[in-house]
């Protein structure tokens, strides 16, 4: 089967769609409890359309049904996806929520190859049906090629893309948004209970969608789970000329220091629960207080005044204080990766600050090796994906599973009217509108404590100045884990997780019968 789908003359576009062929299979699982759980999988392509009716592209999707239940429509669902954007939703799919999983070792980072796939007794699937959303250009999802018109610039070759038209922040939730509400028509789900549940810029969508759906899709939701999300892209964006990227960071960073028994501001270090609640509050408060001031006022804050602050966040992050100095308290996540470890001949990872790979090349002034997180996964979640759809469900297709799609990331853009200088993309104002237009639904934030691109205070300050009146607040509840941004790589923290999920999905709905 080709990449792409054509429609190359009148009399082809005359005849019926029909999406490619998808598979299907049943099994059964263990769960945590020890219980037996029968469910159905079903892998299908269901296309998109157009304002002419005319189909132009196909996602991809991956469902879990429960055949225990006799009533499915009373039993929640949930839609799942991952981020990027470019990411196909496997992450979530084979790492934590699915029935089957890929094996990481304990502490989180890769098992040796081949790749080891397991039973997941932490599957999600025991308290709610599942579906994973492959975004088109990632996984098996596609656009269907029009007829395309001749040229042979950089130009052409995006506008003839027939996955280009979705790689934009509202197309893109548009089409999700069409998946979903044509979805449950299709599987008659319209009464069931619904969650969306996305990580990273899946984060973002989700607190995007928790407006879209209910405003303009007639999709009311139980409840929203936002996992490592990115929530305002401005943060994520650090320069000398502002401040909250660098406040945002700094607890992380702390964490990570102690991790490696360099955090000397207090008396606790490593990786224990006691010692993670000790660097974490002193961390947080300075980074609310005395940070803030010392990058706000730059020089104009006297130089014996800043040294001290920079031996101080030297104690907190186990730097060199002439280092902070050097970079006077702005201390980039690239930079802190790099240097901790540096003597060791270590560099951490970014996406988990606590797992470590050997510097390939320690004499060169930027950092040219693999990051010890993002970068050796891919081959663990590639090869899961491919046997579960593959061997497991059945599916068969030549196309290439899209597991991280560079091009899709690379191509992204806002695709909405603003000013060239207006300032970066946010959901937060989305999430706030979402959850007044729902006073039902509950919200959950979860990040692991020790990812440095998505950093869990980033959430915790953006929560602390959302104005939510008190019984909203009471809605959105804020949980972090041990680990990195996919903490539940870690078993501890995948089992911790999974149970705090089915306790969210028992009070969401418990909030919908109560008042029946």
């Amino acid at each position: 089967m080709s990449e792409t789908r054509t429609q190359e003359s009148d009399s082809a576009a005359k005849e019926p769609y029909k999406a490619p062929e998808g598979a299907g299979s049943t099994h059964s699982i263990s769960l945590q409890d020890g219980s037996r759980l029968d469910y159905a999988s079903s892998a299908q392509w269901l296309p998109v359309y157009d304002k002419r009716q005319k189909p132009v592209a196909e996602i991809f999707h991956v469902s879990y049904v429960s055949a225990t239940d006799d009533e499915a429509s009373s039993r929640p669902l949930t839609f799942v996806f991952n981020g990027g954007p470019g990411a196909a939703s496997a992450y979530l799919h084979m790492g934590a929520v699915g029935p089957r999983r890929v094996v990481f070792n304990d502490d989180g980072s890769p098992s040796p190859p081949p790749v080891q796939i397991v039973d997941n007794a932490e599957s999600w699937l025991a308290f709610t049906d599942l579906v994973f959303v492959d975004p088109v250009g990632t996984g098996f999802s596609r656009g269907i090629e029009q007829n395309a018109e001749s040229g042979s610039t950089k130009e052409d070759a995006e506008k003839n893309n027939p996955d280009s038209p979705f790689f934009g922040l509202n197309r893109d939730l548009e089409s999700l948004s069409e998946f979903m509400q044509t979805y449950l028509s299709q599987h008659r789900r319209w009464e069931s209970p619904v969650f969306i549940a996305g990580e990273s810029y899946g984060g973002f969508r989700v607190a995007k969608l928790v407006r879209m759906l209910q405003e303009r899709y007639s999709i009311g939701l139980c409840g929203a789970v936002l996992i490592s999300p990115a929530l305002e892209f401005s943060l994520l964006d650090a320069s000398d000329y502002d401040v909250l990227p660098w406040v945002d960071t700094f607890p992380t960073m702390a964490l990570v220091a102690a991790a490696y028994s360099r955090h000397l501001a207090s008396s606790a270090s490593g990786t224990g629960a006691e010692a993670i609640e000790t660097v974490r509050k002193v961390a947080e408060r300075f980074a609310i207080t005395s940070l803030p001031a010392l990058l706000t006022a730059g020089h104009f804050t006297p130089a014996p005044e800043r040294e001290e602050h920079y031996g101080i966040m030297s104690t907190y992050i186990g730097l060199s204080e002439d280092l902070i100095k050097k970079n006077e308290g702005r201390i980039r996540t690239r930079t802190f990766s790099r240097e901790l470890l540096r003597e060791q001949r270590r560099v951490l990872g970014l996406y988990d600050g606590t797992i470590s790979v050997t510097d390939a090349y320690p004499d060169r002034d930027g950092y040219e090796g693999p990051d010890a997180t993002l970068s050796t996964i891919d081959r663990i979640f590639g090869a899961g994906v491919n046997t579960q759809l593959r061997a497991t469900i059945g599916v068969k297709t030549d196309r290439e599973y899209r597991l991280l799609s560079y091009e899709v990331n690379r191509s992204w853009k806002i695709d909405y009217d603003r000013h060239v200088l207006q300032t970066q993309i946010g959901a937060t104002d989305d999430l706030r509108y979402g959850m007044e237009l729902n006073p039902y639904m509950k919200v959950r934030i979860s990040h692991g404590i020790y990812d440095l691109v998505t950093p869990y205070f980033s959430a915790e300050r953006i929560v602390a100045n959302m104005k939510l009146n008190p019984e909203s607040r009471s809605r959105l509840s804020l949980k972090h884990y041990p680990g990195g941004h996919m903490f539940y790589s870690r078993n501890a923290s995948r089992t911790d997780f999974t149970a705090d999920m089915q306790s969210f999905y028992a009070d969401a709905i418990a909030a919908r019968t109560a008042t029946r």
